[in-house]
């Protein structure tokens, strides 16, 4: 799956890291409901690394489609809460 990272770029990560990284935006979401803005950060960086660290980095002229779009490291809990889904950033 095509992976944009907000201002980074895209990754292709393959689907058997999703388990996861879903654990991660489990985690993510409670703290976001529960108001914990540094769980939130810690959790949000660590969800980022992960993508980093599981993906290959698509070249910089790619013109693929991204399947899933993430936050910048950056991104505020407001900014965040406007990308959720029903189950998080990342379906599943």
């Amino acid at each position: 799956m095509i992976v944009r990272i907000m201002g980074e770029g895209q990754l292709d990560v393959a689907d058997s890291h999703f388990a996861q990284l879903n654990k991660l935006d489990d985690e993510l979401l409670a703290e976001m409901e529960g108001g914990d803005e540094e769980g939130f950060r810690r959790t949000l960086g660590a969800l980022l690394e992960a993508v980093r660290r599981l993906g290959a980095p698509l070249p910089d002229d790619a013109l693929e489609p991204s399947e899933l779009i993430l936050p910048g490291p950056d991104a505020s809990l407001d900014e965040v809460r406007q990308m959720l889904r029903d189950d998080g950033l990342i379906p599943g």
